[in-house]
């Protein structure tokens, strides 16, 4: 978003915050250009009610920033509630995630999506496996698979100021970034804890949607919490493995994790559980390992750990070679090329069905 900030106006609507006070838009910039607005409700309404002030203060946005000309962008079909009747110059679904097989996904998701599809010009997908699952749904379905800000995170090839933190924790390390919720793996991660208690495991990110008393507590388990994308590579840099322990279950069915290209150009190896979107391609082409138990998440750990200089240079270099056909850039440019194209499709058809009512009025 920040890349369309560049010669778009972009406003990310957030989700609702409900504070008790009266009804309002709350606007800040964000670096880049990208401006949140976060809807503040009262507390105790209603979902109707909440949806109904959603979409007055969502026409009330678009008023008061003179926006006429504008294209809908849906990630998560819940927000149809309150964009009825509008009048965008086209519709995008960038269907990140199956959102109807998470935890605790709203009953009327599956309804919001199909009205969605319906109305929408664009479907792109997070991934393959999502792909596949939407192509046959919407004749204009497109994969853009997890990309990567490459020179972000190969700042933590070279060395880099130790976090306090993590500075403590002794080698070698075994790290995750990323939301912790019922997606991860717990009783894999806690059984290859007990396993290799002299190995270190280092977990970075939010606890969401599960009781942080769920996690594993053991000695070599070490849960910092939230860190800022800028903090990223100064954490990752003192990484010797980098971990994927994903669970195999409904909400991990059509992912397809960012951070694999992250992790790849921060320079660690990788282990992963047999996720459909890392095992194609990253496992197939041998940047990723992949092990399903205990045993084997084990083995293939020891497998990165005694990599020589050697093998990881020319690891590297496959890695590198890969990651060079993708960019956030360029999936930019392919987005806004198709937006482009749809919005001009719309524009046409207006104009076609004008010429036709304006002809059959004459006859």
């Amino acid at each position: 978003m920040s890349r369309f900030a560049r010669e778009r106006r972009v406003f990310f609507v957030e989700e609702p915050v409900f504070d008790g006070g009266a009804p309002r838009l709350e606007l800040r910039e964000r670096p880049g250009g990208v401006c949140v607005a976060v809807p503040h409700l009262p507390d105790g309404i209603g979902s109707a009610a909440a949806e109904r002030l959603q979409a007055e203060l969502l026409r009330g946005l678009l008023a008061d920033q003179g926006l006429a000309d504008y294209v809908l962008w849906y990630y998560t079909p819940m927000a149809v509630a309150f964009t009825g009747g509008l009048e965008p110059s086209a519709v995008v679904y960038d269907c990140m995630d199956e959102l109807s097989l998470f935890r605790g996904a709203p009953r009327e998701l599956v309804d919001r999506e199909e009205r969605l599809l319906a109305d929408a010009d664009l479907v792109f997908t997070g991934g393959q496996s999502l792909y596949e699952a939407k192509r046959d749904r919407h004749p204009s379905v497109h994969a853009f698979p997890s990309s990567i800000d490459r020179e972000h995170f190969q700042r933590a090839r070279a060395p880099l100021p130790e976090p306090t933190d993590q500075a403590r924790i002794p080698h070698p390390r075994l790290g995750y970034c990323g939301v912790i919720d019922e997606r991860m793996d717990l009783d894999l991660l806690a059984r290859v804890a007990e396993a290799r208690p002299d190995w270190q495991f280092v977990l970075l990110g939010p606890i969401v949607k599960i009781d942080p008393a769920a996690l594993p507590h053991r000695p070599n388990l070490h849960t910092l919490g939230l860190k800022t994308y800028a903090e990223l590579p100064s954490y990752l840099a003192g990484w010797d493995v980098a971990l994927m322990p994903f669970a195999r279950n409904e909400s991990t069915r059509f992912i397809s994790p960012t951070k694999t290209p992250e992790y790849l150009a921060a320079g660690r190896p990788v282990v992963s559980t047999p996720i459909r979107d890392v095992v194609r391609p990253y496992g197939d082409l041998g940047l990723v390992q992949i092990a399903e138990d205990t045993a084997a998440f084990v083995t293939a750990v020891e497998r990165c750990l005694a990599l020589d200089a050697a093998e990881r240079e020319s690891w590297l270099l496959q890695a590198d070679a890969f990651l060079a056909q993708s960019s956030w850039s360029r999936t930019w440019r392919q987005m806004s090329d198709l937006v482009d194209r749809a919005v001009a499709a719309r524009r046409l058809a207006a104009l076609e069905s004008e010429r036709s009512t304006s002809t059959c009025s004459i006859t």
